[in-house]
């Protein structure tokens, strides 16, 4: 399998002493390609760092609706100055969290708005989380998304919702918890997105796909999500997983890899 991991955190200090090799794992597994996410400026600054030392990882830069309360000036020229670096390829992951309140929901709102405001300026697609708003979320991307490209990452709402989002021209990003036994209505959703509107992901080090739920997540385990939604399609994974990877080189503007020369 080719792989692409269109959503993971590797900065995170958890991989500290062992990132370069999970790495290299990863990689050696198939993974093809990393976009490593920021949700806030120094987040988003070592994203930008893992992608000048790897290859074959590429950054996002944004702010997460959790630190969406004081956001200022500076923090939007921050992120418009990392835009700029050829390795970045989009802006997230912005959105909405009503789950755990961290910033007051206008701020979230305001932030989240402005965020899209800046990808439309700069012409990057856009990364978005949504927890518990998924209302609000579609309205916002109504009013200030269409023309945009974008993906809804770690999907979590309803057939209806996603529906709404491809009709604007979003993709569809399935996590870890697609393997999940009491993942009923992602089923359905892996099951009915267009092949070459979906994407998948690990959100490492969160989200652990089955049977590795609970411990901590990495790039590698993106094969695991994607031969789920193998499975529940009833495609062939290997076939899948290369329109996985096409998919997001789309969305991203990469270039598709050349397949690698057995050793």
């Amino acid at each position: 399998m080719r792989l692409f991991d269109t959503h993971a955190h590797m900065d995170d200090k958890s991989f500290n002493d062992d990132r370069e090799a999970l790495l290299r794992q990863a990689q050696a597994a198939g993974v093809e390609r990393i976009v490593n996410v920021g949700y806030d400026i120094p987040s988003s600054e070592r994203s930008v760092q893992l992608a000048e030392d790897y290859p074959f990882i590429y950054a996002a830069v944004g702010i997460h609706p959790h630190d969406a309360e004081g956001v200022d000036e500076d923090d939007y020229r921050s992120l418009e100055r990392m835009a700029a670096h050829p390795k970045v390829v989009a802006i997230g992951e912005i959105g909405l969290d009503y789950y755990r309140d961290l910033s007051p929901r206008d701020c979230q709102r305001e932030v989240f708005v402005n965020q899209l405001a800046l990808a439309r300026r700069l012409d990057k697609p856009v990364i978005i989380h949504d927890r518990d708003a998924h209302g609000d979320i579609m309205a916002i991307l109504d009013q200030e998304a269409r023309g945009l490209s974008g993906v809804l990452h770690c999907f979590s709402g309803s057939w209806e919702m996603a529906r709404f989002c491809l009709d604007l021209g979003f993709y569809i990003s399935l996590a870890g918890p697609v393997t999940y036994t009491n993942a009923r209505g992602l089923l359905d959703i892996a099951r009915q997105v267009p092949r070459d509107r979906l994407l998948v992901e690990t959100d490492s080090p969160y989200l652990s796909p089955h049977p590795l739920r609970g411990t901590r997540n990495h790039s590698g385990n993106v094969a695991l999500v994607a031969k789920k939604v193998a499975e529940l399609r009833g495609d062939d994974p290997d076939e899948l997983a290369e329109q996985l990877l096409h998919n997001g080189c789309a969305l991203f503007r990469l270039p598709f890899p050349a397949q690698r020369e057995n050793p």
